[in-house]
């Protein structure tokens, strides 16, 4: 009688054990898997002053679980606008394939310390909008090239692509009451696209007027020192001529607090200017003493450390700029 207690009580112990076990392997259950790729064929009217950009690409996905359902359900954090202009679904041997043709309109953020020599990233991302991370997890088709060569981003230089996958954290169960908290998490497909741009034609567009302005003010040492009207004339108009450069180049720029390079070089230019001024004022008051000699030996030695600091200064500023 002991002993069938004791079977009783082993099998039972064993049966609990195994429902367990079949509990536990249901809760670690693997979420399913889709594969994605894209193939970028155009990227254009970059808008730099609205932080956003126009791309247009191939994208596939590839699972098995038929309620996915990419077609209604694929979301597209920090686009403006998404549209479908293609798309067609392959069911054959037990799994969905699905190609679509994209053309999205993305906000993002600019990085404009080096304007012009900058280099941005342009983000696109993908989630399905109603399966979270623990059902639902992208794999990165890395196979082949993603994006057209022979596409031309105008005025821009594609250093690389960087095709990853990752999980967005959300602190929020978006009105979910049975949450036990408010978080929730979504697997994400993220592409990143490092560009340079090609600036050297753009940066003389922009300062060439600012540097004619410095050298017309730096003219004025050239001027004998009792012209007093033609010396102060030209440095006041030199400086009118970089705040309207300035505004000029501002106003297709992005705000930003930080200081950039467009801010320092016409600051430079302005402090210049504006030490013109005082080296041509204190010039006249040497020339009211009558000390000629030394009025003209200090627009010489003046003159000479003005362009020199500025030159080295601008080339400090500009290779700091490249490098970054």
């Amino acid at each position: 009688m002991l002993m069938l207690n004791a079977f009783k009580y082993i099998t039972a112990s064993f049966i609990i054990y195994f429902v367990l076990c079949l509990t536990a392997n249901a809760q670690i259950k693997k979420p399913d898997t889709v594969k994605t790729g894209v193939y970028i064929t155009s990227i254009h009217d970059i808008n730099f002053k609205d932080k956003e950009y126009n791309i247009n690409m191939w994208l596939w996905l590839k699972y098995k679980n038929k309620g996915f359902d990419f077609l209604h359900n694929l979301e597209v954090p920090q686009a403006k606008s998404v549209s479908t202009a293609f798309s067609t679904v392959d069911s054959s041997n037990n799994r969905i394939y699905m190609l679509m043709k994209l053309q999205a309109t993305m906000k993002d953020s600019w990085a404009t310390n080096n304007f012009p020599f900058d280099k941005q990233k342009l983000r696109f991302s993908i989630e399905n909008s109603q399966f979270e991370s623990k059902s639902l997890v992208f794999k990165a088709d890395t196979i082949g090239q993603h994006f057209d060569p022979r596409f031309t981003l105008r005025g821009w230089n594609i250093d690389s692509i960087d095709i990853t996958t990752g999980i967005k954290k959300y602190e929020t169960a978006f009105g979910d009451e049975s949450a036990a908290k408010p978080h929730t998490e979504y697997s994400n497909f993220k592409v990143v696209l490092t560009i340079s741009r090609d600036a050297m034609g753009l940066f003389w567009k922009l300062f060439l007027g600012m540097y004619v302005a410095f050298l017309i003010s730096f003219i004025s040492f050239y001027i004998h020192s009792d012209s007093i009207d033609s010396r102060f004339g030209l440095g006041v108009g030199a400086l009118f001529a970089v705040v309207g450069n300035k505004y000029i180049v501002d106003a297709s720029l992005p705000e930003t607090s930080s200081f950039t390079l467009v801010d320092m070089l016409h600051g430079l230019t302005l402090m210049s200017i504006l030490v013109t001024i005082v080296c041509t004022s204190y010039s006249l008051l040497l020339v009211k003493r009558d000390e000629f000699k030394r009025a003209k030996r200090f627009d010489f030695v003046s003159s000479r450390i003005i362009l020199g600091a500025y030159v080295l200064l601008n080339v400090w500023f500009i290779w700091q700029a490249t490098r970054g």
